[in-house]
């Protein structure tokens, strides 16, 4: 999609040329006498239209105004949230045939995060999946430009950055989306080297030999009951001097989940395809950094597997030795998630991050608690914990800060490890969380669990990109302050777009699927 950001008075927008005009109108603002202000002053005298969140009024071919296609808008007291929740509602006008530009005019006073939130939910609203469709029509939309009534250096800077985290956005939603066998380990490892072309960046590939020298056995353990081999995505953006830390993201790249020898029920199985979330938010940053060049350095780690109950499988009550060295009582097979990020945690030790944050779909228990508006924020740093809170917050892409209690560690005592994978239901989302605390030392470290916010379920089914712009917000705000110095844990052991996207390899051997009855859960 091609976004431009241009002055725009509500004369000026009447006048401009396009397939449809989306006209947001907002309580707060008087007014005008111009065409549109005088038709939205009458609609609503007349009571057809309203200034309410949400509120519409479609109209075609109207006098004096250029656009074929006419609606109006009402976005309340014209918040970010409003304008980004009113425009959720004109998908179907802005996928409608025969719609290739449309301006959408901000008829008031626009901040700089309302036009930011104004671009992430038209490029939301337009998505449209079709790699694995044989007759997919594509949208004919490919220009929208977002009219403000006055342009200036804050607002352009914001509506660049939503630009490219759309872009971002756009690619996790792609990447999470395909179907496991279009989105393998391989794969994944394709795309990261395909955006890592970009300026600034690098990208290098661990596989099964390498990962097995640097002694990652929690890793290999859940890769080993499937064919797909492992792989260990390594992505580097250098946009600062080589002397200043990164701030290092991991990314849970389980690209098809069963369960394993736990395995999980039938139902929704299918959704496990998005059990590499975590992976596709990094891929999505990485995209966006791509297109900012923002001055910091950023390591992007993606442990990438499958979770398989293949007679090689690993077994419940197997220990595994962990690249860390401690040793792990596999209890459940279906708690894979943190075995692949707690090696992927150690291993980010010796790149020395000012930060280290995580993100995975990892537990059912964390969609229980928050559902699908907040991400589970789990931390050791409070300065860090509240700057990803901060950066949600501008992003709306929220999350809430969970707890991590030393006694809710009791669980994970083994008997013939250091320690389990899972300690029971309770409290499962922190107990998740205060597993992968183990391993990330004195590392200043943020969890995200991203369970219940980076898919939808039911007839809305599919990806969000969260938390690409939570993350991106996190960055880009730490690149204009100073980088400080961390006590670090010492390691025990020494390892473009969405089109470009979608030209990766589209081989399709399909697997068959386990079966049983009642709902597959996020696993961990």
């Amino acid at each position: 999609m091609n976004f431009e950001l241009k002055a725009l008075t509500a004369a000026a927008a009447a006048r401009e040329k396009c397939d449809l005009l989306l006209v947001l109108v907002s309580a707060q603002a008087a007014l005008g006498s111009d065409a549109l202000g005088a038709m939205a002053a009458h609609a609503i005298k007349q009571g057809d239209f309203a200034l309410s969140c949400g509120k519409q009024l479609a109209l075609y071919q109207v006098p004096a105004i250029a656009a074929r296609r006419v609606v109006l808008l009402g976005v309340g007291a014209g918040t970010a949230k409003e304008v980004r929740n009113a425009l959720a509602g004109c998908a179907v006008a802005l996928k409608s045939e025969g719609v290739a530009k449309a301006v959408v005019s901000l008829a008031f006073e626009a901040s700089a995060q309302v036009a930011a939130a104004a671009v992430q939910a038209l490029a939301d609203a337009t998505y449209l999946y079709t790699h694995t469709k044989s007759k997919a029509k594509p949208i004919t939309l490919t220009k929208v430009v977002l009219g403000v009534t006055s342009k200036n250096a804050a607002l352009s800077a914001a509506f660049e950055t939503a630009v490219a985290q759309q872009e971002g956005v756009a690619v996790a939603r792609e990447w999470a989306n395909r179907p496991a066998n279009y989105s393998t380990p391989t794969m994944l490892a394709n795309a990261a080297k395909s955006i890592a072309k970009a300026a600034r960046m690098t990208c290098k590939i661990h596989g099964p030999a390498e990962v097995a020298k640097l002694g990652m056995g929690a890793f290999m353990a859940v890769a080993q009951g499937s064919r797909e081999p492992l792989r260990l995505i390594e992505l580097h953006y250098n946009g600062a001097a080589k002397t200043d830390a990164p701030i290092v993201l991991v990314g849970k790249g389980i690209t098809f989940d069963t369960g394993g020898i736990s395995i999980k029920p039938a139902a929704e199985m299918d959704e496990m395809k998005y059990d590499m979330g975590g992976a596709a938010s990094v891929l999505g940053v990485f995209q966006s950094l791509a297109k900012l060049q923002p001055a910091i350095n950023v390591v992007g780690l993606i442990p990438a597997c499958e979770n398989m109950p293949d007679g090689a499988a690993v077994k419940p009550g197997d220990v595994v030795t962990s690249m860390s060295g401690q040793t792990i009582e596999i209890l459940n097979t279906d708690a894979e998630g943190r075995l692949v990020l707690c090696d992927a945690l150690h291993y980010a030790a010796r790149f020395k991050p000012t930060a280290l944050v995580d993100m995975a779909t990892l537990t059912g228990a964390c969609v229980i608690a928050l559902g699908g508006l907040r991400s589970g924020l789990f931390s050791t740093n409070d300065e860090l914990a509240a700057s990803l809170q901060s950066a949600g917050d501008a992003a709306l892409d929220p999350c809430w800060r969970m707890p991590l209690d030393d006694e809710y560690a009791d669980g994970l005592k083994s008997n013939f490890a250091d320690m389990g994978n899972v300690a029971g239901r309770a409290g499962g989302a922190v107990t998740a969380a205060k597993f992968l605390q183990k391993f990330v030392g004195d590392i200043p470290w943020a969890h995200l669990d991203i369970a219940g916010t980076a898919w939808k379920s039911g007839a809305a089914k599919g990806a969000t990109g969260r938390p690409v712009g939570l993350l991106l917000q996190y960055l880009l705000a730490q690149a204009k302050s100073p980088a400080k110095a961390v006590k670090v844990v010492k390691v025990v052991k020494s390892v473009k777009t969405t089109t470009a996207a979608r030209s990766a390899a589209r081989k399709s051997p399909v697997k068959p699927a386990a079966s049983r009855r009642t709902t597959a859960k996020a696993s961990a």
